[in-house]
């Protein structure tokens, strides 16, 4: 038996929500956020930016589409929690550049947000001061002011989505995002993903599933309606055409490595069975080199051989790399943090990294 829906007026309503305490039992406080064009109009993007944002964008599609033989690799820091090395290791990526650009397509790695498996500090723009302040408005513009501090050096960059915000305020100075493990699954973040503007990398699940990755690419490659915000901040609906730029990123799994020969032949015959286009990256790091930096350049050497080989599908590479190599925890006091060192995960240090580069 149904019971009759209990009709209230709007000031019964408020006396009720006033008298029975029931929303936002659980929320310590909230605080009104800096809107993207506010913060935009602080930091904005000049003319000669945007056009290398969009050159880079453009040469990835091309590199996607086989149409450019250049292999793109996704270069930098595990995380950035000091612009200052940040910038200095851009600084050195740039001058690289200009020395391998007829072969490689190098975008910076410049990732402000990290998922955490349980707790953990979570990025730069959650917590840019590195003590649990939360100070957000802060950590968004430090992010926007490096991202446009490396774009005056020629260098595209590249960062992974995690907050379906964050885009509206960064996404106009990204090249190449990715979706992480843990996310690619996320109805949230394939929605996201069909409206980003870039070409986009979907990693295969944390358990390794592949599959996983290709079921987003073709979720993000139709259209889709969802909640979220316009550039002056206030919640919308925000309808996307869909993204048709995007591929799979093999990075391991719990049973170990996938960047073998085999394993990207599988990935690539399950990317043909889904009707789409056969070609992927491979993550050099986490699963593919058991987290340790020093196995890295394997992985690396492997898509190299497979790519010589002829036919790989192999159109592009991840590397964790820092000024300095391995990592350190991040203690109560960020001053005591040595330079240039991850706080997240074991990176290559620089010489190793521009050895791989140049010897590509």
């Amino acid at each position: 038996m149904f019971l009759p829906l209990l009709k209230m007026t709007d000031s019964e309503i408020r006396q009720t929500a006033g008298t029975v305490p029931v929303d936002n039992l659980r929320v310590a406080g909230v605080t009104r956020l800096i809107s993207p064009s506010q913060i935009k109009s602080q930091f904005p993007a000049s003319t000669s930016q945007l056009q290398l944002v969009s050159d880079a964008r453009a040469t990835a599609r091309a590199i996607l589409s086989g149409e450019d033989e250049r292999m793109l690799v996704i270069v930098g820091p595990c995380s950035i929690h000091d612009p200052v090395s940040a910038l200095e290791y851009a600084k050195r990526l740039a001058d690289l550049n200009r020395e391998v650009s007829d072969r490689l397509l190098i975008v910076m790695r410049v990732y402000f947000e990290k998922p955490r498996t349980t707790v953990g500090w979570k990025g730069l723009i959650n917590d840019p001061h590195l003590d649990e302040s939360f100070d957000i408005s802060s950590g968004l513009t430090h992010a926007r002011k490096l991202l446009l501090e490396i774009l005056d050096l020629g260098l595209p960059t590249a960062t992974e989505f995690l907050d379906p915000i964050v885009p509206q305020y960064i996404a106009d100075l990204i090249s190449w995002a990715a979706i992480g493990a843990r996310t690619t699954e996320s109805q949230t973040h394939r929605e996201m993903a069909s409206g980003l503007s870039m070409p986009v990398g979907f990693k295969n699940a944390t358990d390794g599933s592949v599959q996983t990755a290709i079921d987003a690419m073709g979720s993000s490659r139709t259209a889709h309606s969802f909640l979220g915000i316009d550039q002056d901040g206030a919640t919308s609906i925000i309808k996307t055409a869909g993204n048709p730029d995007s591929h799979v990123v093999l990075r391991g799994g719990r049973n170990g490595p996938n960047f073998s020969a085999n394993d990207v032949q599988a990935a690539r015959e399950a990317l043909r069975k889904a009707g789409l286009h056969a070609a992927l990256m491979v993550d050099c790091s986490h699963a593919n080199s058991g987290k340790d930096p020093k196995r890295q350049p394997d992985v690396w050497q492997s898509l190299l051989d497979q790519r010589a080989a002829g036919g790989s599908g192999i159109i592009g590479a991840m590397l964790e790399s820092h000024l300095h190599f391995g990592a350190q925890p991040l203690g109560a006091d960020p001053s005591t943090l040595q330079y240039g060192v991850s706080i997240t995960d074991a990176c290559m240090d620089w010489e190793t990294t521009s050895a791989l580069l140049r010897n590509a």
